[in-house]
């Protein structure tokens, strides 16, 4: 069973790999059977099962097995997590854009009022 708290680089790393993302984009519409999520690939099924090993260890997926049938699915909290973070991340930077905006705004004002004291 994978931690409660999945530790943001781990996550990071998982998301990291296109078909690991794939995975995960088809998994957002719902559990699925590793056979149907295999399917579109073109590999070997033990290759597969190794991306599926890494969403499953960093908290990104969970699998059940049933028979002899294992069904994937998301875990939203983990994926929660890394997108609040991602959420602050963006913040900070358009609040630094914006306070640089301002900034150049303001110069360019200051430059307009000199050209007109110097005439």
């Amino acid at each position: 069973m994978a931690n409660q708290r999945a530790d943001l680089s781990e996550v990071f790393y998982a998301l990291a790999d296109p078909t690991r993302r794939k995975i995960v984009s088809v998994l957002g519409r719902g559990p699925e059977t590793v056979s149907a999520l295999a399917a579109p690939f073109d590999m070997a099924l033990p290759s597969f099962m190794k991306h599926l090993s890494v969403l499953e260890r960093c908290g990104v997926i969970s699998s059940r097995k049933e028979g002899r049938v294992r069904t994937c699915e998301l875990v939203p909290k983990t994926l929660s997590q890394a997108e609040q973070w991602m959420a602050k991340q963006r913040a900070l930077w358009e609040a630094r854009t914006d306070r640089m905006a301002a900034f150049a705004e303001q110069l360019h004002q200051e430059d307009i009022s000199r050209g007109k004291r110097q005439r």
